[in-house]
């Protein structure tokens, strides 16, 4: 089973310029993020999850074609909580989903991914460049214990290169900006670290802050003057849907959907990833899965085959639009916000309720990592929720500089363009925050 291999090392001493170059954020919010301590996966583990990871998005990527071929505005809007400005560029089906990253639990129980980040995962350079340098430099024979990232640099460089192919043969030629917000520096070092990769690939990049960035309706995205054709943005589109200038009161990311649209500008990743990042996403499958062979008579064939039907039973979890069915049973659950992102607006009822007790009750919860101001609060708070249930996850102990902390391991399965790329191993409160320590991983028997 999976453990915990700490070297005899200075955490200090081991953070130097080769690292803070590429990952300054190292210690966030003033406390240690990144542990030169190493989560060993035997070979057999990181074999399921390369196998399972693939398989889960092999079930979303179908999911996701029902969904914008068969299922209405009303749907997209009520159950998933669109809004009705993302839906006609989330309806163009496009050839490939780009960057996704599943969150995944392993325990005696079994592995369940809980979760899947369709949209704009982050965290790259800590798997595919932190884990290689820590490993080249603490673990014996490090060519006998490989990491389980070990291919992914070239993996992000072959996923842009499959979208630059796409939207070229679109009219909207090779060149690619990359895009965030300038002020996040966790998000400018990943959104940095993608343009390289893309570099690496032979194609011309750049990076322009999501500050200066101007839109002409109708027209097209333009940055000095120069207009943009492909983006890679680092930004939720829950977000920018909602953005304003506050010059013109032009609804900013409106415009750049409709552009997306109009197959004036591609978009990295694809607008109909904002289907599958929501997490009624999540009920939708497990909905579609539950009724499987209803669909024959509705639409004349069966959704999932025999081996999607396996991989949802043995990988995904029950997932509902209401609590009633855990209620029902007795059964711990999770209540997440459709949006919600760092462990914000999640609660775990995780006691067996009995039929006549109400979920509302504080006893037996386990909130979210706190919003930081009312406004979060409010926004998180406010969301639609899902309703899953609840797996056990594997509690670890990883010596910190605050001495040893006993926390919870959260796997994140890097999956590009369909493909298993990657580990983001972290460790944290039972509900992963974003002060929750990163360790590379190992696949070590």
């Amino acid at each position: 089973m999976i453990r915990i291999y700490t070297p005899d090392v200075n955490g200090e001493e081991v953070f130097d310029s080769e690292i803070t170059g590429v990952i300054p954020y190292y210690r966030m919010y003033g406390a240690q993020y990144c542990l030169p301590s190493f989560v060993q996966y035997t070979s057999c583990e990181a074999e399921k999850l390369r196998s399972a990871s693939q398989a889960v998005h092999r079930i979303y990527t179908k999911v996701l074609r029902f969904a914008q071929m068969y299922l209405p505005d009303s749907y997209l809007i009520g159950q998933l909580g669109l809004e009705p400005a993302m839906i006609p560029a989330a309806r163009i089906a496009l050839p490939f989903t780009g960057i996704e990253r599943q969150d995944w639990i392993m325990s005696e129980q079994g592995m369940r991914c809980i979760e899947n980040n369709t949209e704009t995962p982050s965290g790259i350079p800590e798997a595919a460049f932190l884990e290689r340098v820590l490993l080249s430099r603490y673990m014996k024979n490090p060519q006998h214990t490989p990491g389980p990232s070990a291919g992914m640099d070239a993996l992000l460089s072959r996923v842009f290169v499959e979208a630059v192919d796409f939207f070229e043969k679109e009219g909207l030629g090779r060149a690619v900006t990359f895009t965030c917000p300038e002020g996040i520096i966790e998000d400018l070092h990943n959104t940095q670290y993608l343009l390289q990769r893309c570099e690496e690939a032979g194609l011309q990049a750049k990076f322009v802050p999501l500050e200066e960035l101007r839109i002409i309706p109708e027209q097209g995205l333009y940055h000095n003057g120069e207009q943009i054709s492909i983006l890679y943005r680092l930004y939720p589109l829950e977000f920018l849907v909602h953005d304003k200038d506050e010059t013109s009161g032009v609804l900013v990311g409106q415009e750049l959907l409709r552009l997306a649209e109009q197959g004036k500008i591609g978009l990295i990743n694809p607008p109909q990833n904002i289907i599958s990042q929501s997490k009624g996403f999540m009920a939708t499958i497990w909905s579609l899965y539950e009724r499987n062979e209803l669909t024959r008579d509705y639409l004349g064939f069966t959704l999932f085959d025999e081996e999607d039907v396996q991989a949802i039973e043995d990988y995904l979890l029950p997932t509902y639009f209401t609590p009633e069915p855990f209620l029902r049973s007795g059964i711990p659950f999770a209540a997440k916000g459709y949006w919600g992102r760092e462990g914000k607006g999640t609660v775990l009822h995780d006691k067996e309720y009995s039929a006549d007790e109400s979920p509302c009750l504080p006893d037996g919860t386990v909130s979210a990592q706190a919003a930081e101001n009312e406004d979060e609060s409010s926004y998180y708070d406010s969301q639609p929720k899902i309703f899953q249930k609840l797996h056990p996850m594997m509690q670890v102990t990883v010596p910190t500089e605050k001495g040893d902390y006993a926390g919870y391991l959260l796997t994140g399965v890097y999956v590009l363009n369909g493909r298993y790329a990657g580990v983001l191993s972290r460790i944290g409160a039972k509900v992963t925050g974003d002060m929750a320590y990163y360790c590379p991983a190992v696949v070590k028997d």
